[in-house]
């Protein structure tokens, strides 16, 4: 795999020339929405085909497979534009295998909420170890309040993808509830009451596991929610089903603030099977423009949490977004929009400006004035950004990578990431 960088003057034909690829190869893998308009600054994820085949009339994907000793689930994620699907068409040719030397063994998580479409379902479900629908909550009596989660577990399940669900604190206005929180690790008869509803929810559905996102913990309440944390993965691990806790993104012990208190890193370390480390949202809404995850942050976070944490226990967070910032920015009133890679793209190509790169944040950004010259300063992930802090994983010991969330597309990063690592599989 290379990352090329457009320059002013690349096109698509000069670039599939300098590497000896095809340029409907380009286009596809990198989802090049108008492949004749390259943006300068865009990151394009070049791969190398070792062995393709070209599709005989009659041929099922299968068969190709088989003939070739591979798996389907490694067929889907050397050829993206099979999103996942059997589909094939004679004269169509596949690519068997990359020129790549195969990397580390990692796990794979991705959230995901019940209304995602089954093409980014689909696109996506090949390259994950886990799937994780967002978001189970719970009321005041302890009763789960279920998302509709099925097409997402049956989808998971096809492509041999284990399931974890999901429970949360999030209330239906949006926000976490550190209220509701507090009233679940005071009470152990509420505790008693949830954890076997989630039990006989885990059974009922075909989860293999269960992940935790309390937000918000009041501080006086982090005892108790490692406890609770302890509690929960005695009895599910006795059952066979590991128990994972997502964590703010701290860097020590004594930091302050009403993301952190609430969650002891060193407890919850001890009480859970695996962490997720939320290291994204420095970039958020309601903040200043910056990147969403700054690698010297992330790094941060990471080396602080391998202070109470063993390597093998620890998932980093991965963001799938940016943002778009009308300038200028001021406290309290601007209001950043989400937007997927595609669109941060589409955006710079519209209005005509080169993306930059900052080589510190290590992310992509870009300024671009409206048609109503309103200024605007926009952040998001491309290859680059990606493989930087994928890289991390290997570099820490770390087990893999939790993604937040499938919701947007971002064809590049299933490339760099099947380039870079083994995904473990879920079920088997």
């Amino acid at each position: 795999m290379v990352i090329h960088v457009v320059t002013p003057g690349d096109t698509l034909y000069s670039i599939a020339l300098e590497y000896g690829v095809p340029m409907s190869q380009i286009s596809l893998d990198n989802g090049l929405e108008q492949p004749q308009n390259l943006v300068t600054g865009q990151a394009l994820v070049i791969r190398f085909p070792q062995v393709t085949h070209t599709v005989l009339p009659g041929q099922t994907l299968f068969a190709i497979a088989q003939q070739y000793g591979v798996s389907l689930r490694q067929l889907f994620q050397n050829n993206p534009i099979l999103i996942g699907q059997e589909n094939i068409w004679p004269g169509e040719t596949l690519v068997i295998s990359y020129r790549q030397e195969p990397g580390p063994l990692i796990s794979v998580n991705a959230y995901a909420y019940p209304h995602i479409s089954d093409a980014l379902l689909r696109a996506a479900l090949p390259y994950l170890t886990y799937l994780t629908p967002f978001t189970y909550g719970f009321t005041p009596e302890g009763a789960p309040v279920e998302p509709r989660d099925e097409r997402l577990i049956a989808a998971a399940r096809s492509f041999s993808v284990a399931s974890l669900m999901h429970l949360s604190t999030l209330t239906e206005e949006g926000g976490f509830s550190n209220e509701l929180a507090h009233l679940l690790l005071n009470d152990p008869e509420l505790q008693d009451r949830l954890i076997v509803n989630v039990i006989a929810t885990l059974r009922e559905k075909g989860y293999s596991g269960l992940d935790v996102d309390f937000e918000y913990v009041f501080p006086e309440d982090a005892a108790q929610y490692a406890a609770f944390l302890g509690t929960l993965t005695r009895r599910l691990n006795s059952l066979g089903y590991p128990v994972i806790a997502a964590l703010a993104p701290k860097t020590s012990s004594t930091q302050r603030g009403a993301l952190y208190e609430g969650h002891d890193f060193a407890a919850i370390g001890t009480a859970v099977n695996k962490v997720l480390l939320m290291t994204y949202e420095w970039g958020y809404t309601y903040g200043p423009p910056m990147a969403v995850a700054p690698l010297p942050n992330v790094r941060q976070v990471v080396e602080y949490a391998l202070t109470e944490i063993p390597a093998g226990k620890i998932w980093l967070g991965i963001p799938n977004y940016g943002y778009d910032w009308p300038l200028p920015f001021i406290q309290g009133q601007t209001k950043a929009t989400s937007i997927s890679s595609q669109q941060a793209i589409a955006l710079a190509r519209r209005y005509g400006v080169a993306i930059q790169y900052d080589e510190r944040a290590q992310s992509p950004w870009f300024r671009y004035t409206d048609e109503n010259g309103v200024e605007h300063e926009v952040w998001f992930e491309d290859a680059r950004s990606i493989q930087a802090k994928l890289s991390l994983i290997p570099e820490y010991g770390l087990e893999g990578a939790g993604y937040w969330n499938l919701m947007r597309e971002f064809p590049q990063n299933w490339l760099v990431l099947s380039s870079l690592y083994q995904i473990r599989q879920g079920l088997t």
